[in-house]
């Protein structure tokens, strides 16, 4: 059973269920009742020892199963407001992931349930902060266990209910201690990927949004289109650039704003046409800003990390993440820390640093649209309203660029950040949920830029009247954008049409 971003998206935003095959349901059988008939009579972590530097001392036969609840229950002490629904049913996913890799030793009734609980909606309480990624995300995995077991409380159809009435009114049943279920619970990097795995829906969805916005602004300026021609980025080599570039020149196709630049400034009859009169100056400009002209070049780097990322993250969910590794196969159980959360983490900081780049060249985008000095073409501030009396979009450019300062702030790398903890046992660790988590806030500011800059966009066409000019792709975007928000004129509050904006850029 592969558990794909695109599973991860229709679960999570086109209500879609999880279904198992047989042959991982036998595999997860299989499993545990290889681990039963190994663990007797051997010293195995976390069966019959303590946990993290505790794990020399030996735990007695007779609280076995309270030593599985033990982890569960001391580990619930998150902190902080909770994930929110979707990073939950993520995370929930990302641990079936790890135990459908058969490598966990747990009984199949763990993952029927954790199964339930994503198919019918039912999302466990997990605070923010608890993580330092390194056994994992033992905190959150914790709270998410506590559920399983009918304790704790559940956001289910919009409240917050204690677990074991929400479990009664679905038939549901907390699971039973086996042999380790309580430790695979909570070790690995579920939380982590999950946050992660919707961030890279997100980051790929704003890359689109921002690749449509360079061809929308480039036909506002009325620019050269060779800045996307195949040769000149070709010859770069970058796939991300390449690929940005063709992605451009797709979305242009049909538009009349964007100008050839051998039609005008490469035939000689026409070039003294183009220059004010008894002067050397040209009225257009030869080469376009560089927020503008260089758009393959600042989102290509931005695609091949998101390409990357999106490889790492589906090979996490489809990781076993556990500790120890139960191997039906060698007949063994591997001690080792695939727990850790480096690949995620990095992953994240990588992430969120392109994703505050993208901020960065819509929020110049933007200014590009509001100084009239710069643009030559576009009124101060978009204003169509009388100049002094009205302000046009002046306030918004303020939202966008201390939403964006925000972001620079937030893109020093998480990864770096190891602290040592639990009696220096975790001499050094990842971060990465804390990483997934900035990352995620991060990507809400980059929704809110954008938001702005469309809006701003929308308005630069209504300022120009050319509408009707505009490839058909720019075209459909400018129609949705006015079917939200009416053409500004008079000096208006802004922010509600700002959030439908928003949640229109969000659908995914």
């Amino acid at each position: 059973m592969i558990i794909d971003l695109q599973l991860v998206h229709d679960i999570l935003y086109k209500d879609g269920k999880l279904v198992w095959d047989e042959p991982t349901k036998q595999g997860i059988a299989d499993c545990y009742q290889f681990l039963e008939r190994f663990s007797h009579d051997k010293i195995i972590y976390g069966i019959n020892t303590g946990f993290g530097p505790m794990a020399q001392w030996r735990v007695s036969d007779d609280h076995l199963r309270d030593l599985q609840y033990n982890i569960i229950r001391s580990h619930s002490t998150g902190m902080s407001e909770p994930l929110g629904d979707f990073f939950v049913r993520a995370a929930m996913l990302a641990r079936v992931g790890s135990f459908a890799q058969c490598k966990s030793g747990v009984h199949p009734e763990l993952v029927s349930l954790l199964t339930e609980f994503i198919n019918r909606g039912i999302y466990p309480f997990i605070p923010k902060h608890g993580s330092v990624g390194a056994s994992g995300d033992l905190v959150q995995l914790a709270h998410i266990a506590l559920c399983l077991i009918g304790e704790g409380k559940v956001h289910y159809r919009g409240e917050w209910r204690p677990t074991k009435e929400v479990m009664d009114e679905c038939g549901l049943k907390p699971i039973d201690i086996h042999i380790r279920e309580g430790l695979s619970c909570t070790n690995g990097t579920s939380v982590m990927t999950g946050i992660s795995a919707v961030n890279q829906l997100h980051a790929e969805n704003l890359l689109r949004l921002a690749t449509l916005a360079a061809v929308w602004m480039n036909e506002i300026a009325g620019s050269y289109d060779d800045l996307m021609a195949a040769p000149l980025n070709e010859s770069r080599r970058h796939p991300g650039q390449i690929e940005i570039a063709a992605r451009m020149r797709e979305l242009s196709n049909g538009s009349r704003r964007l100008q050839k630049r051998e039609n005008k400034l490469y035939n000689g009859e026409r070039v003294n046409g183009l220059m004010d009169e008894g002067q050397h100056v040209f009225k257009d400009k030869v080469q376009a800003y560089y927020s503008l002209r260089c758009a393959p070049q600042i989102l290509g780097p931005i695609f091949d990390t998101l390409a990357y990322s999106r490889q790492v993250i589906e090979d996490e969910l489809n990781a076993a993440s556990d500790n120890p590794i139960v191997d039906p196969v060698t007949q063994n159980v591997y001690h080792g820390g695939n727990f850790h959360g480096d690949y995620i983490s990095l992953e994240a900081d990588k992430m969120k640093i392109a994703m505050v780049r993208l901020a960065m060249v819509s929020e110049r985008q933007l200014n590009y649209l509001c100084h009239d000095r710069i643009n030559g073409i576009l009124p101060p501030f978009l204003n169509l309203g009388t100049l002094g009396l009205n302000y046009g979009i002046q306030a918004c450019q303020f939202t966008a660029t201390s939403t964006t300062a925000e972001c620079q702030t937030l893109a020093m790398p998480n990864y770096v950040h190891s602290i040592p903890n639990n009696n220096d046992n975790q001499d050094i660790v990842s971060m990465g949920t804390n990483s997934a988590e900035l990352c995620a806030q991060v990507i809400d500011n980059c929704y809110q830029v954008l938001s702005i800059l469309f809006l701003a966009m929308a308005q630069a066409v209504d300022c120009l009247g050319i509408q009707d000019e505009l490839a058909p792709a720019t075209r459909k975007q400018y129609d949705a954008i006015r079917r939200l928000t009416p053409t500004i004129i008079e000096d208006t509050p802004f922010y509600e049409d700002l959030a439908k904006i928003e949640q229109y850029l969000r659908a995914i």
